[in-house]
């Protein structure tokens, strides 16, 4: 942070980090949102730490620092935090509360859930038959029905179930698709039963993130008010929507307490506008910056 007046002051003079969603703020499917990457290049030059935190459980942390950095963003995997991660770790937590010797788990989701599960000392298993303990859910483009059955067998038997996420939509580089909710509400259905969620809206990820970025005035940035927004705001720190993925300027205004960003944004390039020009209650963006 640097020393402004009041007047021009931008977000980046008024936080030391920036705490990234990924679907929508910095990409859309592989490619990057317009202005993403400049901004963001900007802001670790002036020596603004970045961290991304995100619901989306299919990928490794390694596998998304190479994709940001694919996109002109130097990115560690250190600086991604991820829902698998944290539900992995919730699960562990419950196991030894529980005090479940050896746990065992049946996985929905890619290898990065899976691996994460098995870092936090779990059994992997491949049905309901073997009785696990845990049923993990995250996103996965390619779960199939027998999958979704063999979760709800297992939750209908007992085992505890979590998901990482219950985003009902994701961007795409189409358009907007499916999220892991709708997989979730699946499940959910057919078992009458809900999971403990991990990710956004919960603190979690962002309370993480900041401390491990070192950060004392984190700014949250999101595309979604039920989950970035929603989150930060719970995290008790400054939160900016911005109109490159999925919620509009209208939601935002029409927002419930809990849900309402402090800042809007139409992209990244705000982040340099002054502050108070992308106060919501105010102005909202400022739409000169994009002529």
């Amino acid at each position: 942070m640097t020393s402004h007046t009041h007047q021009d002051a931008s977000l980046l003079d008024m936080h030391d980090a920036l705490l990234c969603d990924l679907d929508g703020v910095v990409y859309a499917g592989p490619d990057a949102v317009p202005h993403a990457v400049d901004a963001l290049v900007a802001a670790q030059e002036a020596g603004i730490r970045v961290a991304y935190c995100t619901n989306n459980a299919s990928r490794t942390p390694e596998e998304v620092a190479e994709h940001i950095s694919s996109l002109g963003i130097p990115t560690t995997p250190e600086q991604v935090f991820g829902s698998s991660r944290a539900a992995a770790e919730h699960a562990r937590q419950t196991a030894s509360e529980a005090h479940i010797q050896e746990p065992t788990a049946y996985v929905v989701g890619t290898e990065a859930l899976r691996r994460e599960a098995t870092d936090a000392g779990f059994e992997l298993v491949d049905s309901a038959a073997d009785q696990p303990d845990f049923v993990l859910q995250g996103f996965n483009p390619d779960v199939t029905w027998r999958h979704l059955a063999e979760a709800g067998y297992a939750i209908t038997a007992g085992a505890r179930w979590i998901a990482t996420n219950t985003d009902t939509t994701i961007p795409r580089a189409e358009g907007i698709a499916p999220g892991n909710g709708t997989l979730v509400a699946a499940v959910a259905a057919a078992t009458g039963q809900e999971p403990i969620v991990t990710g956004k809206p919960a603190p979690t990820l962002m309370q993480m993130a900041a401390r491990a970025v070192g950060a004392q005035n984190p700014l949250v940035i999101g595309d979604r008010l039920d989950t970035d927004v929603a989150g930060g705001n719970a995290a008790g720190f400054a939160t900016a929507l911005v109109l490159t993925g999925v919620d509009t300027l209208a939601a935002a205004k029409q927002a419930e307490p809990g849900l309402k960003p402090r800042y809007v944004l139409n992209d990244l390039r705000d982040l340099r506008a002054p502050a108070h020009s992308c106060v919501l209650e105010e102005s909202g963006p400022q739409e000169s910056l994009n002529d």
